[in-house]
């Protein structure tokens, strides 16, 4: 009986552990150099496992009985994924423990001798030690095939499966699996969305400084600040400042996005959205006990958030209020 080695999504080019850093973040200096750790400093870590009546289960990848495989809701996927755990179990029994099963056994598991998740003896011993220098792995080795099984399945804490997931990760992360094609996919993603931003900040810089003085409002920390008097320079590099995420926002993602949405809607959106925001902040609108923003002229309830405010503002019910406040908002604009 003979077995095909499987596979993980490796993709092409290499597969390597690499150190994720993010220079917008503090980290004793090393982001400036791009470093993750100081030289010759490694982590190590052994792989997660979950106790439960005082059985220990590995976190391996390599267990169809594993939550994250119980929770495919699609009975075609999990039986997919099924047949690739045990056809990958199947091909390492075989390689390291001189072990035959076929994959399609109704006995499995129970002839399974290694790959047990539960055998503390052989995972105890699988860790990982990574440090600035990228770690290869080889999915042809059967070892370095079981530590990109347990990466993806989040075995190790201080590796991120991906490039993306490293970026998402709360509280960040020191390393993430590198699959060279799929990382190189979400750093291009990301550039040309920058990009996008960035050029419609200059067609706004070149043809329309009046609607970005009202993104810069809306989008700004600090936009109750500028007034109609504010030079063009300094809204336009405020702005880039904000897109390249050294702003507010420190996700590139997000802050493009945001100023792409703003850059596209109407003035009529953006001159009540500005409003809103710096009526707050000039307390022409205040928040009270009960949740709700007032006008503190008229004592007119306006809503519970900033979208309601600008929602009951936009009303041609209520163009009275929202001439009052705009009147007394743009004084400050025009100073």
């Amino acid at each position: 009986m003979s077995f095909t080695l499987v596979e993980t999504s490796t993709g092409k080019g290499p597969v390597q552990i690499k150190p994720y850093f993010n220079q917008m973040v503090d980290n004793m200096g090393l982001e400036q150099y791009g470093l993750s750790l100081f030289d010759g400093v490694f982590h190590e870590e052994q792989l997660a496992c979950i106790e439960n009546n005082g059985v220990r289960r590995y976190v391996t990848g390599l267990n169809e009985f594993a939550p994250s495989v119980k929770q495919i809701t699609d009975p075609e996927k999990r039986e997919a994924r099924i047949k690739k755990i045990r056809e990958t179990v199947a091909q390492l029994e075989m390689e390291l423990a001189s072990n035959v099963i076929r994959p399609d056994d109704p006995d499995f598991w129970n002839k399974v001798k290694l790959l047990r998740p539960d055998n503390d003896e052989f995972w105890g011993k699988i860790s990982l030690r990574c440090g600035n220098d990228p770690v290869y792995l080889n999915p042809q080795d059967p070892y370095d095939l079981i530590k990109l099984f347990a990466i993806e399945e989040g075995g190790f804490s201080i590796i991120a499966k991906s490039y993306e997931d490293a970026k998402n990760k709360p509280g960040g992360c020191k390393f993430y699996l590198d699959r060279y094609e799929e990382t190189m996919s979400t750093k291009t993603t990301v550039k040309k969305l920058k990009n996008k931003a960035l050029a419609q900040l200059t067609n706004l810089y070149d043809k329309n400084t009046n609607k970005l003085f009202y993104v810069a409002k809306i989008l700004d920390a600090s936009g109750a600040n500028y007034k109609k008097s504010t030079p063009h320079d300094l809204l336009y590099d405020n702005m880039d400042v904000y897109i390249n995420g050294t702003g507010v926002e420190s996700s590139i993602t997000r802050a493009s996005e945001s100023f792409i949405e703003a850059a596209k809607s109407t003035m009529e959106d953006l001159k009540i959205r500005a409003l809103v925001k710096d009526a707050v902040y000039y307390k022409v609108i205040v928040p009270k006990a009960d949740g709700y923003f007032y006008e503190k002229q008229s004592n007119t309830m306006l809503g519970r958030n900033a979208s309601d405010v600008a929602e009951f503002l936009k009303n041609p019910i209520n163009d009275d209020i929202t001439s009052r406040m705009l009147s007394a908002v743009e004084h400050f604009w025009n100073q």
